[in-house]
């Protein structure tokens, strides 16, 4: 049974196993690489409470970076996953190189608009003088390999879409381990700082970026990348951003939300609340990293199925990713819970920022056990192509609900208006999002 056969008769739970688990192992490693990363910043000798703040700071533009990957790779993969369910492998063929081309055009622009006026994106994202130049030592680097992140990002996608999640996993694992041994030998060995860390994602960007376009280039996947498909054409872009929109609103969103939290961190808190945020968020991510990889195994299952008109497929497996992703979520909770000094002490030593994060872990945190519900529900949606639901319930927790919190909340309770946002948001957009769900399957039963 080849790999779309698969897709339509295998049976869900089985397909769920064989998507998602690449996919979360890819996101655990990233997980990792993300946590050694700033695990070292925060060990850097004298500055490693500074240089971790310095870091926090550029978690904004980085996230717009993503968004922008995002747009590009899930609009591009959903749509090939759609074509390639409907038995239409010459459009499907054509997404893909009108994918390729968009994430070379849009990458070149941020890259020119970042490394332009740099400083003063720094300062308006919540930079101190105290913490400029280890921001800007960090993200001027990451401005540069943009080209080669969004290409890897886009590609990559393509390839799981295509059905070989196994080469979309290994291709992450493998630049991730490149990432975590790199690290120490430019931040430590040649003495670079935060820079150095910088330097070591970039160099392995490019190389994951040259493993994934040779894939395509040497012609082992199903799908052909043609220079005649790398012509935009505005359809077929217009598919992709259509289908990308929600979840690229959901990163600027996002983005928006690391600015206002900076901006409140700093008045509320100082540098250092920037720092603690900075840790609570890496500890967080080490446990959504596998929901992720669900929702990404997941959705090239519904998108196939809804495709193949076999819609009580994709609903099963979007419940059982959802039942997968609360156990995930409940037993890290349980951990951080238990050990909240251990998971900080990665990131950072200094005994005012520990406390400081471990104050706000307690609160920011609460809600964890079943956010799944509010991050995989609006990507049903997304995979089945309903752009106005998955736009509208992607940027309900983290816009819609969240900014207005956000804004309003730190000027009652000061810093701990900060930390209390998030969980009120998240439970209101469980709520939501669940309704949405149950009108969805019943108007599906009729």
């Amino acid at each position: 049974m080849d790999n779309q056969e698969s897709l339509r008769h295998e049976s869900i739970s089985k397909l769920l196993i064989k998507y998602s688990v690449p996919a979360i192992l890819a996101m655990m490693v990233t997980s990792l690489y993300n946590t050694v990363d700033r695990a070292f910043i925060g060990s850097i000798d004298g500055v490693g409470a500074l240089a971790i703040s310095g870091l926090g700071i550029t978690m904004p533009i980085f996230t717009i970076i993503v968004g922008f990957g995002v747009l590009i790779s899930v609009g591009g993969s959903t749509n090939i996953s759609i074509k390639l369910g409907e038995q239409d492998k010459e459009n499907a063929e054509k997404v893909l190189g009108n994918t390729l081309m968009l994430a070379i055009i849009i990458s070149l622009i941020v890259m020119i608009i970042g490394i332009l006026f740099i400083d003063k994106i720094l300062y308006l994202f919540g930079a101190s003088e105290h913490t400029i130049s280890y921001a800007r030592d960090y993200i001027g680097v990451i401005f540069l390999g943009t080209p080669f992140n969004l290409i890897a990002f886009s590609l990559n996608n393509a390839i799981r879409a295509e059905g070989n999640p196994k080469l979309a996993a290994k291709t992450m694992i493998v630049g991730c381990i490149l990432n975590v041994i790199l690290d120490p030998i430019f931040i430590f060995v040649f003495d670079l700082g935060i820079k150095g860390a910088a330097i070591a994602t970039v160099l392995c960007q490019i190389i994951i970026s040259m493993w994934v376009l040779s894939y395509f280039l040497r012609r082992k996947s199903s799908l052909e990348l043609k220079k005649s498909n790398l012509k935009l054409d505005f359809k077929i872009v217009k598919v992709i951003i259509a289908v990308g929109l929600a979840p690229f609103l959901m990163e600027m969103a996002n983005g928006l939300i690391h600015v206002i939290s900076n901006t409140s961190l700093k008045v509320y808190g100082g540098d250092f609340a920037i720092g603690a945020m900075t840790c609570v968020t890496s500890i967080y991510l080490l446990f959504m990293m596998p929901v992720f990889g669900l929702s990404q195994g997941m959705q090239t299952i519904i998108a196939y199925n809804y495709g193949a008109k076999q819609y009580d497929r994709s609903k099963k497996a979007l419940i059982l990713a959802i039942i997968t992703a609360i156990f995930i979520l409940t037993t890290g909770f349980i951990l951080i819970k238990i050990f909240p000094e251990f998971f900080i002490g990665i990131f950072n030593k200094d005994e005012a920022l520990i406390d400081l994060a471990k104050k706000g872990i307690n609160i920011n945190l609460f809600a964890m056990p079943i956010v799944s519900i509010a991050i995989i529900g609006p990507v049903y949606f997304q995979s089945i192509g309903k752009v106005k639901q998955s736009m509208f319930l992607t940027l309900l927790r983290q816009f819609i609900i969240l900014v207005p919190l956000i804004l309003t909340l730190p000027r009652i309770l000061g810093l701990d208006g900060v930390w209390i946002s998030q969980p009120i948001a998240d439970i209101m957009a469980v709520i939501i999002v669940s309704i949405f769900l149950i009108k969805e399957f019943k108007s599906q039963a009729k």
